[in-house]
């Protein structure tokens, strides 16, 4: 009996435990449901809806494709991203994310059960339960976690509800790619795309395994885990991903054993507004892309914004710059400066120069220019706007201060020194400038801008911001006016004597009578292409005078040139200002058989999702015939065949070395296709230019200084074959050596049944035979 009651005491005990435990279960799943239904009804704090889980909006940088399909740079304020797709992640990188992050990723819904038993069982002391999913909610709608206990609990209920919805909206590689996109890995690096590019100088899909390894050990703590400044924590971080890759059967143990005794390979490259490639082309860009923003709206989308955002919206922006030829002309730009710029510091020492680096001004007129320098500089504008008084801005621009500068011969290209502001003025002032801008003719598109020779510490572009005087290179439009309305030859001749243009014609006040530059007269009477290869001012004032100042004007303002150009004869010498862009359109059209194409930079604008909002349109106009056109590029072959432009050809012993080794940058050149040219030099040496082309390529240099009182003394190195001229021949030896760019060496296309004679063999043939028969004729006796 006792025995009995025994057995249903027991019985009744399993039978109550059996009951509560199924109460406690369910209650807890119920308090689960409840917890997540209260999440997700808003009592937790406001959940994003459904539209934005499904279409999440991150600030996306605008970037800027080179026609060669690389990435120049990006516009952004905060957030330096670029979206990258799961396929064009390495296996690598995503295998180090799983094995490192969440290893059980692909089997769970956004929430890995077992981690988050284990998680409360040890109370997080043998590791954490959150998901990859939950880690991108977090980053995506959550935000950093609190400090205070009861709110974290709730930001984590709310990342449990939120990886559950992401896992139903999206599929594990899209939440793989969002995971990589939003993440901060420092230094500007938002995004794999970016950290893949500024730490290792790559694109992601080139990353090696244990460079991928570097990257997601950077997930525990990127501002910790930094590899710039503590490059052993963050090996030691990237040997654990290495060592969970190889538990996880990612990477065999001998494969993770070799990649931790590798070391930190590091490569640095920084992406910023003022530095990288294109520096001078990304700021112009900028400028264009405001205002066709401005004259482009769109929809009332995206937060309400009625205007797209070039810093925000993931804009991509397809130019016509191809990244070789750019990296040509930079290295080219700076080969060249570095040696004119020492000497130039050489001629102008103060011992050499008591006004350096102005020359020939008076002491008032330095003032002036110092005067206006200090006015227009960004410390009086701030002390400006500060309410400082003009008595106070002025005492601090003479107040000696710590302060980073420009400096060719330093390998960051900057030193620390102590000035006074008006004594750094004066020192930027004593550095030459450069502008250069390289175009196909056909199609118009840039191939290469370099604005000058800095963008850090100098911002003025002089492709397109700035105007000098154009010197010589002018001439050849006086010469294509002349053959197109007289069909000269360009082997007719003219004397190389004193020629005077009298006051009262062709708008003229006062007699023009021009000298050569070397102040002599010849009398021999030169070809045309003689003349222009030497740069002959009778000549070319005798052409002017003969067509006329006006037909010039016409002409240039079809190959548009913009600026002011007054209709008098001084015109033919170069006396108007004109920039590198509008000169290298100009020429453009000779090389396209007199097809004037405008220079266009940008082809197309694509939004994030790739849908086409702008598609350039050629504009184009025909100028001069092709007749004209090739006898103008006849006429400039002479100036590097026996002009000015000789040293391009010569291939022998230098016979500038010496006495002007630092100007002959990159001699000899060795060039020997056909190549059209001309160089320009105006007064007192204040500017240099060359004009470069051949048949799919047409380059523009000019160098000088910011102010026209800034110049060497000598024409030796004042002129543009020395200033100027080596940058083109340094530039185009590097587009030759490598053959994949399809720069041209063979001749300009000649037009079929060519109505201008140029051969001056044939010429002065037919001209003797002429002469014969005029004679005779006088002979005969009617």
């Amino acid at each position: 009996m006792a025995k009995a009651v025994k057995k249903k005491v027991t019985n009744n005990s399993f039978t109550k435990f059996i009951l509560w435990f199924w109460i406690l279960f369910i209650s807890g799943f119920a308090l689960v449901a409840l917890i997540f239904l209260s999440a997700s009804w808003g009592l937790f704090g406001e959940l994003p809806p459904y539209e934005y889980l499904e279409n999440p909006q991150t600030n996306l940088a605008s970037q800027i494709i080179s026609s060669d399909g690389t990435l120049l740079g990006k516009f952004y304020l905060d957030d330096n991203r670029t979206d990258v797709k799961f396929e064009d992640l390495p296996d690598n990188l995503v295998n180090a994310l799983i094995a490192t992050e969440d290893a059980r990723f692909r089997d769970h819904s956004g929430i890995d059960a077992r981690g988050t038993v284990r998680a409360f069982a040890y109370l997080g002391s043998k590791g954490g339960a959150s998901t990859i999913s939950q880690q991108l909610a977090r980053q995506l709608f959550v935000g950093v976690r609190s400090r205070s206990k009861f709110d974290a609990i709730k930001q984590k209920i709310k990342e449990w509800v939120l990886a559950i919805r992401l896992e139903r909206s999206y599929t594990k590689e899209e939440i793989i790619s969002m995971y990589f996109n939003i993440y901060d890995f420092g230094n500007n690096a938002d995004g794999i795309r970016s950290a893949a590019r500024i730490y290792f100088g790559k694109e992601p899909k080139d990353l090696k395994t244990e460079e991928s390894a570097m990257l997601v050990g950077m997930f525990k703590n990127s501002s910790l885990f930094n590899p710039l400044r503590r490059e052993e924590m963050v090996k030691n971080r990237r040997d654990v991903v290495l060592a969970q890759m190889a538990k996880y059967d990612y990477i065999t143990p001998v494969e993770k054993d070799s990649l931790q005794a590798l070391k930190m390979d590091i490569n640095f490259n920084p992406e910023n507004h003022r530095e990288g490639l294109a520096t001078y082309f990304r700021m112009y860009l900028q400028r264009f892309m405001k205002e066709w923003i401005e004259k482009n709206p769109k929809p009332a989308i995206d937060g309400g914004r009625d205007r797209y955002n070039l810093y925000l919206d993931g804009l991509k922006i397809y130019t016509t710059i191809d990244s070789k030829m750019q990296a040509n002309a930079e290295e080219a730009v700076e080969e060249h400066m570095t040696k004119l710029q020492a000497e130039f510091f050489n001629q102008n020492t103060p011992a050499r120069n008591k006004t350096t680096p102005f020359s020939d001004i008076t002491p008032e007129e330095t003032t002036m220019i110092m005067e206006r320098a200090m006015k227009t500089s960004e410390r009086w504008r701030i002390m400006k706007e500060a309410g400082k008084s003009e008595k106070e801005i002025r005492e601090s621009f003479n107040k000696k201060t710590e302060m980073t500068v420009f400096d060719w011969n330093s390998d960051t290209k900057e030193k620390d020194t102590v000035l006074t502001p008006m004594d750094s003025i004066r020192y930027y002032k004593t550095f030459l400038r450069t502008a250069m801008m390289s175009m196909e003719p056909q199609t118009g598109h840039v191939k290469a801008w370099v604005g000058g020779i800095n963008y850090k510490h100098f911002q003025y572009d002089n492709v397109i911001q700035g105007a000098r005087q154009a010197g010589s290179t002018f001439k050849p439009f006086v010469y294509a006016a002349a053959i197109d309305q007289l069909r000269l030859s360009p082997c007719e001749t003219r004397p190389d004597t004193q020629y005077c243009i009298e006051a009262g014609k062709h708008g003229n006040i006062e007699p023009w009578c021009p000298r050569n530059s070397d102040l002599k007269y010849s009398g021999k009477s030169f070809t045309l292409k003689t003349a222009l290869a030497n740069s002959v001012n009778t000549v070319t004032a005798q052409l002017i005078d003969e067509v006329g100042p006006k037909s010039v004007v016409s002409m240039v303002r079809n190959l548009g040139l913009t600026g002011d150009i007054l209709e008098v004869p001084a015109i033919a010498l170069g006396t108007l200002d004109a920039n590198v862009y509008e000169m290298v359109g100009a020429y453009g059209a000779f090389a396209n058989q007199g097809v004037y194409v405008k220079p266009v930079m940008v082809t197309r604008i694509e939004n994030k999702d790739g849908t086409v909002l702008y598609e350039y349109v050629p504009e184009t106009k025909d100028v001069l015939s092709k007749d004209v056109s090739y006898a103008i590029l006849d006429l400039m072959k002479g100036v590097t065949q026996g002009g000015s432009g000789t040293r391009l050809r010569t291939t022998g012993v230098n016979k500038w070395r010496g006495e002007y080794d630092e100007i002959i940058t990159g001699y000899p050149y060795k060039l020997t296709n056909p190549i059209a040219g001309k160089t320009g030099t105006t007064q007192n040496n204040s500017d240099g230019w060359f004009m470069g082309m051949v048949p799919n390529l047409v380059t523009g240099v000019w160098v000088g200084g910011e102010e026209r009182s800034v110049h060497f003394k000598s024409i030796t190195y004042g002129q543009g074959a020395s200033m100027a001229l080596p940058i083109w021949g340094l530039y185009m030896t590097k587009n030759y050596a490598d053959e994949e760019l399809g720069v041209s060496k063979g001749d300009f296309e000649k037009p079929e049944n060519m109505s201008i004679e140029i051969d001056c063999e044939k010429f002065s043939a037919t001209n003797k035979e002429e002469d014969d028969i005029e004679d005779d004729l006088e002979d005969l006796d009617f």
